[in-house]
């Protein structure tokens, strides 16, 4: 199904090459509206470069298990015209206003990613606007293949992603879900592997609620539903997850169950107070209130203000890791024992075979369990800027795992290289970026420029 012109992606791609072409001698950077990174920045001045027309899907061939859209689109929208011709992008990510290019160029992974891997790995084609103004087709077999595999972790460090073809699932109208409890590590993980193992299963996720509470979830379509639940408004869903050990949801609730709540983080905002989220009301019950909100705070420092006036010290913990399965009991052990932050969202993925991605190298066809917790930990002793978040850093490394960048990081040098494909990456950015217009990856991720 086409719905929007070939001409008028054409056409803005020209605006966008004759933008870049402009050398004004600053550095590169997107004018943004949202954005779902989470690092402290300190910029320098940039020649800001406007993407935002590239918000189009562009074709949806169901049948032939693709779609073409433009990398600005938020996967709000996309979902919003693939359901209709009964098809999903085969990874949608937890937030809506994720936009696939941000999912692309970053680490993107939700429930479906035992079976389809990382959002990266459901890329069939690129079209990517390179610093120089030249736009690339990057494929798995043409000469730009290099670019292809690598553009994945790049973070805008490479170019950036006009339009991307993904792969598309089918989908039936309803979800049902089935949870499972375990006590402990071992068991837990142990459903964890089996729900992957299950070919009747859709989607795969789970909660750790504490350290002898633990709740795996394995998910299916369906065609009929004797009850849907609506975790939009006054329910809500990660609670349901400890309480209830079946439910049924929508096709298009269940993708978006996490953001009404951001996972659990609007706890932080009141929003699990009734009153005060009857207030908050449906419409603003979302991702985009709660990232508002944590932009605000951290444009004022309202935490950091209100922590020094009780005599406190914190640390953002903010990390997504990934850690072999036979590893993630020993991890969950760590977490609990130096981090104590939880809830944990847990969600297993496997890199295809055949998946190159040598900027997030993954074990092809091993098992990872990815580990998501956020939260401000509060120490009455003073710690060293990043400890903990470093700790989390070095343990995974021992246990051959490997953590997002899309919050802050404190890498040395050496060890980020050696981590994150540095070698390929240097050889990448001479190719592509060789003036320097946009930033390193490492300056960029670790040093916040």
């Amino acid at each position: 199904m086409r719905l929007e012109a070939g001409a008028a992606h054409a056409a803005r791609c020209a605006v966008a090459t004759a933008a870049l072409r402009s050398d004004h001698g600053l550095p590169i950077g997107l004018i943004k509206t949202t954005s779902n990174l989470f690092r402290d920045r300190r910029e320098a001045p940039k020649e800001r470069l406007d993407l935002r027309a590239f918000c189009h899907v562009l074709a949806i061939e169901p049948s032939a298990g693709w779609v073409d859209v433009e990398g600005g689109t938020t996967y709000e929208d996309l979902v919003a015209a693939t359901l209709p011709l009964g098809c999903m992008p085969a990874v949608v990510p937890q937030l809506k206003t994720i936009t696939v290019g941000g999912a692309v160029a970053g680490v993107g992974i939700e429930a479906t990613s035992f079976r389809e891997g990382l959002v990266h790995h459901t890329v069939l084609e690129l079209e990517v606007l390179l610093p120089s103004g030249e736009i690339a087709l990057c494929t798995p077999t043409n000469e730009r293949r290099d670019l292809f595999e690598g553009f994945a972790n790049s973070y805008g460090t490479l170019g950036y992603a006009l339009r991307v073809r993904l792969r598309t699932r089918p989908v039936r109208p309803f979800v049902r879900v089935r949870r499972e409890r375990a006590a402990g590590a071992g068991e837990f993980f142990d459903r964890l592997a089996s729900a992957c193992a299950d070919p009747g299963t859709d989607f795969v996720d789970g909660v750790v609620f504490g350290a002898t509470s633990m709740v795996m979830t394995r998910a299916a379509f369906v065609d009929t539903a004797p009850w849907t639940s609506d975790y939009r408004d006054r329910s809500i869903y990660y609670r349901s997850v400890a309480e209830r050990d079946e439910d049924f949801l929508r096709t298009d609730d269940y993708l978006w169950r996490w953001d009404t709540d951001w996972f659990w983080c609007s706890r932080n905002f009141g929003a699990e107070v009734p009153w005060l989220r009857r207030l908050y009301g449906r419409a603003r019950l979302n991702s985009r209130t709660w990232t508002r909100l944590m932009r605000w705070n951290a444009r004022w420092g309202v935490t950091r203000r209100w922590a020094r006036w009780r005599g406190v010290h914190v640390e953002s913990v903010i990390q997504d890791v990934d850690i072999p399965i036979e590893r993630a009991a020993e991890f969950l052990a760590f977490l609990h024992r130096e981090i104590a932050i939880v809830p944990v969202w847990i969600c297993p993925l496997r890199a295809p075979a055949a998946a190159k991605a040598p900027l997030y190298p993954l074990a092809a066809g091993t098992l990872y369990v990815n580990f998501g917790f956020w939260d401000v930990l509060e120490r009455r002793a003073a710690e060293p800027p990043g400890h903990r978040n470093r700790l989390i850093e070095a343990e995974v490394a021992r246990l051959g795992g490997i953590k997002s960048l899309y919050s802050d990081s404190y890498f040395p040098r050496a060890e980020f290289d050696a981590t994150y494909g540095g070698r390929t990456y240097a050889t990448l950015k001479a190719r592509y970026d060789p003036r320097d217009r946009l930033p390193g990856l490492y300056d960029k991720c670790v040093l916040g420029r």
